[in-house]
Formats: structure tokens, sequence, C-alpha cells
């Protein structure tokens, strides 16, 4: 989807005052977030936030909630963006358009798993040119608190998705994501997977091989081993193909195990 299409798509998706009132009505039925959600065809983080800034379940009126939402996209719509930290990576680009694609680009690693500050804080990343930002900039960027930027590149940082580097020049720290950031991500799965076959085969022994349970775990340690290290050699592959930079790993350097 091209970018001017992800503004548009933002813009279409701003509740309209029917959406809030049934909104309205799921909450006095006691559905759940979700189930309003696919009531007006929404995301269910959308509900979720428009419920949360509007009251919260218990205190949440449709007309009100909808002034409110329109009078801050008319305040959006007329101040023009602010310089911000960072404001260079984004190339010249309007950042409502960056801001777009981010947004876009978090709700799709939610959905894969990642918990939603952890995804803001990657797609903010991978959204500037250099790849890389100062807690300071995605404070000021997420409008978020300085513990939660912490916490969410503590986190990312463990799965091996982002990195830390000295800026000399600005005597603070960078996080950054490096251009092969989705290899990084797809051989710390792939280890991972490798440490539950190799603990499925171990509980297997301990269980009798011969036995269902063990049988079962059996055939799980084998299937994880085989799909890790097939997966790490089609990213080994595939990498290659499309490095930016070349690779300076050994070529036998292959399986995660």
């Amino acid at each position: 989807m091209k970018l001017d299409e992800l503004v548009e798509q933002n813009s279409r998706e701003r509740l309209t005052q029917q959406d809030r009132r049934q909104i309205a009505a799921g909450l006095r039925d006691g559905l759940t977030y979700a189930a309003i959600a696919r009531r007006i065809g929404r995301p269910t983080s959308t509900v979720t936030r428009e419920v949360m800034r509007n009251g919260g379940p218990n205190g949440y009126h449709a007309d009100r909630a909808h002034r409110a939402g329109t009078h801050q996209a008319r305040r959006r719509k007329s101040t023009p963006p602010a310089s911000s930290p960072g404001r260079a990576d984004l190339g010249g680009r309007d950042p409502r358009i960056v801001n777009a694609v981010a947004a876009h680009s978090t709700e799709l690693f939610v959905r894969t798993g990642l918990p939603r500050m952890m995804a803001r804080v990657l797609a903010a990343l991978l959204t500037t040119d250099s790849g890389s930002l100062t807690a300071a900039e995605l404070v000021h960027r997420l409008q978020v608190s300085p513990a939660s930027v912490s916490k969410a590149v503590g986190y990312l940082e463990t799965i091996e998705i982002i990195r830390r580097e000295r800026d000399l020049h600005r005597r603070a720290e960078r996080y950054v994501v490096d251009d092969d950031v989705w290899f990084q991500a797809i051989m710390a799965s792939a280890r991972i997977d490798t440490e539950i076959a190799t603990a499925c085969r171990a509980a297997a022994q301990r269980l009798g091989a011969t036995t269902p349970a063990g049988k079962r775990l059996e055939n799980m340690s084998q299937f994880l081993h085989r799909v890790s290290d097939d997966l790490a050699r089609s990213a080994k592959h595939w990498r290659k193909v499309y490095a930016t930079h070349p690779a300076t790993e050994p070529e036998d350097e292959v399986s995660p195990h």
C-alpha cells in the first residue's frame, strides 16, 4: 500500500457518530471491546482507545465523545507539524505520512504477538532513515514516559531486534535497528525453537520413548529441530541475496544450534 493511501485509510478509519453510539450500546449490553469492534468493523485497539480516553466503560457517552473527537481532529488538521528531535531522520517527509506508516506497522507487529509499546518503538525506528533514535527522541515522538521507552527497548534488546550504541556527539545512547533486523529475529526464534526441541527430547526420554506422551514429545522435538534448521538455512541464503551490506560471518554458520 502506498504512503498516501495509508494516510487516506487513517482518515477513513476515524469513528463516526453512529460508530460511537454503537460502542455505547455495546458497553451497556456488557460486550467486550473485541465484540464491539467486530460489530462496527473496526480494530479492537481503536475501540479500546476510544473508550479509555472518553471516560472508560462506565463513563462513556457517545455524543460527548464524538464532540471531543471532532474537536481534536480539527485541531490536528489546523496545526502545522512541529519540528521535533529526529525530524531529520524523516528525510523531509510529511510527519503525518510517517506516523500513518508507523501506526499501520505497529498494528501488524501487535498481531504477531509483540506487546504494543514494544511494537510502537520498533515501528518508530524502522521509519527513520538512520534506523536509530535516542531515548529522548523516542519519548518525544511517541509521547510516552521515559520509563515506557526504557522497558520497551529492554524487551527488544532481549529478543535481539535492536541494539544500543553510544552517540559521542550528543553524549547519549542511541537505540539502533539494523538493516538485517528480520534475519536477526528469525535466527533468535530458531535458537529458541532449538532449545524447546532439546527440552522435548530430554522429556521424552524421561517419560519413556515408547509411551504416548514420550512419542508426542519426541515428534515435537524432531519437528522443531528440522524446521529451525530449514528456517535458519533459508534465512542465511536470502539474507545474502537481499543484503544491504556484505555478510561477514563464516559460510558454514547456518544452524542455530
